[in-house]
């Protein structure tokens, strides 16, 4: 690096306008004042003062000191600093200049945008990652270009790349391993369900942030379902600077990279996984066809017999991920996940709210249908009116199973997807049969006027609860329709309002078969009282 003299490092300075005039003033005035008025004539010192203000970076500093003064800014965004370079790009720690927020951005080598085929990959990173939002997932904010420059502004994450740790650390521990594929897992599975397969899934990308969250990083290589564009394949390519897709290449993504599905990231995250466990990847000689041929001719060591106290769940696990069938593999990231989730619950560790499997979302439809299916059947819920959850799963949204574990059942994220007419009709079904229900296990019970068992006495709770509720709906609608603003009570009785006529339908019903089964039952106990007046 050439050395330059400090008036001359000051004017690169103010030309670069990296500061403005009043912060570079302030700057240089604390210097002086830590020199007896007067500024240093030595440059290092002005660098050293300037990085430790952190009115200047050290990339910067070294920038300028090369005589470089141009380039530090791209569209909104303040260049702070290089963070690494790829097959096809280089990154850099940017800081927006209003909002002060801390982003990556890669940039396209100029020399590559006369290249349509990486420019249009280029594009294509920039379209599927905008495209996903999941925590597992290093987010893109923004695209563009400043004349040949072209850029991809992203999520920046405080961390290091599962490569880079192992190569610091050595092989890492049984937790961090489980941790850091469910959280890959998780981002990967939201992908597959937008449409996309990562088909580059390896430790380096797979960034791990200061709260020991793994990111997935890269999308450059995204096969989007309706992918039609023939692009540069790894297929296709024979150089060494592939070597690290190759160690984690899925062995029907080296025959042909646009007829896979997500199964073959599966195989890349085992891998990965691999690669954890032991501190290399499955195969970690030979060269690069020689390692692609393995990966589609053979089975690597056991990760146990590598490692041998590696836990037997684990090394499944994780030899099931890279099996070279992939009907072999498990059938999605999900249940990776799941089963990584489960091992950690099983050996005592802490399973963090984002590593369990994502609620599938319970909606009015679902709820509705189980009010339909339920029955309150006294004898075999033992009293306990809290035995019925609502649950969503495999079986079907809404399906009603008994759970005497549960105090009662918990139902979050609605969402109102029907019309009036079907809510109320269902609403008015549901109460029916439930009445119904309630009155002819009360009616078994006999109606006794004295006596009453346990198992009635349950049945008769409900049936006084589901009338209350009634006469309180129907009071409520009396009165607006017996109100003076006639436009209330028009509205109310609109032919449209298909909620309230299905309610006062409901309402009317009840009340008329409620009389009836009381009409019965008090007829029941005159006759009853005329037998005991005769035999006394």
């Amino acid at each position: 690096m050439s050395k330059i003299r400090a008036r001359v490092f000051l004017d690169y300075l103010r030309r670069s306008k990296l500061l403005t005039d009043s912060e570079l003033r302030r700057s240089l005035e604390s210097l002086q004042a830590k020199h007896s008025g007067k500024l240093p004539g030595k440059t290092q010192v002005i660098v050293d003062h300037m990085i430790e203000e952190g009115v200047l970076t050290q990339w910067q500093c070294d920038k300028l000191l090369q005589k470089k003064y141009k380039g530090f800014f791209l569209g909104k965004y303040k260049l702070l600093g290089h963070i690494g370079s790829g097959g096809m790009s280089s990154v850099y720690l940017a800081e927006h200049t209003l909002m002060r927020r801390s982003r990556a951005i890669k940039v396209l080598p100029r020399s590559r945008v006369n290249d349509s085929s990486y420019l249009e990959r280029f594009h294509r990173e920039a379209q599927a990652t905008a495209a996903l939002d999941h925590p597992h997932i290093v987010r893109a904010y923004d695209v563009d270009n400043q004349g040949d420059t072209h850029y991809l502004v992203m999520e920046y994450v405080s961390g290091s790349d599962l490569a880079s740790i192992v190569k610091e650390q050595g092989a890492l521990g049984f937790e961090d391993i489980a941790r850091y594929v469910v959280h890959a897992a998780r981002g990967l599975q939201h992908a597959h369900e937008a449409g996309m397969i990562h088909r580059d899934v390896k430790p380096a990308n797979l960034l791990v942030d200061e709260n020991g969250t793994a990111k997935i990083l890269d999308m450059g290589l995204a096969l989007i379902s309706d992918d039609t564009a023939e692009l540069a394949s790894l297929t296709v390519t024979h150089e060494e600077r592939v070597l690290g897709t190759a160690d984690y290449l899925a062995p029907e993504q080296a025959l042909n990279s646009h007829e896979i599905d997500h199964r073959a990231d599966i195989y890349g995250l085992g891998c990965t996984m691999y690669f954890l466990i032991t501190g290399h990847p499955p195969f970690p000689e030979g060269t690069l066809a020689q390692r692609i041929a393995k990966h589609q001719q053979q089975m690597p060591p056991n990760v146990s017999e590598i490692r041998t106290d590696c836990p037997p769940e684990l090394s499944r696990i994780c030899m099931q991920m890279i099996q070279k069938q992939p009907e072999a593999r498990f059938a999605s990231c999900d249940e990776v996940a799941d089963h990584l989730v489960a091992w950690l619950e099983e050996s005592g560790f802490a399973v963090d709210q984002r590593e369990q499997p994502v609620k599938r979302q319970v909606t009015t439809a679902s709820v509705v249908q189980a009010m339909q299916a339920a029955t309150v059947a006294p004898g075999q819920s033992g009293g306990d009116q809290s035995a019925i959850q609502l649950v969503t799963g495999d079986s079907g949204p809404g399906v009603v199973q008994p759970d005497s574990s549960r105090s009662g059942s918990s139902l979050s994220g609605s969402r109102v997807e029907l019309g009036n007419e079907q809510v109320g009709s269902s609403i008015a079904g549901a109460m029916q049969s439930t009445k119904h229900n309630l009155l002819d296990q009360t009616t078994k019970q006999g109606m006794r006027p004295i006596k009453l068992s346990h198992d009635s006495s349950s049945a008769k709770v409900w049936l006084t609860i589901v009338v209350i509720l009634v006469l309180i709906v129907g009071i409520i609608i009396m009165m607006v329709i017996n109100s003076p603003d006639e436009s209330a009570a028009q509205r109310l009785k609109h032919p449209n309002s298909n909620l309230s006529a299905a309610i006062s339908t409901t309402y009317n019903g009840c009340i008329a078969d409620n009389r009836t089964s009381y009409g019965k039952a008090a007829g029941a106990i005159a006759d009853e009282n005329k037998k005991r007046n005769h035999l006394r």
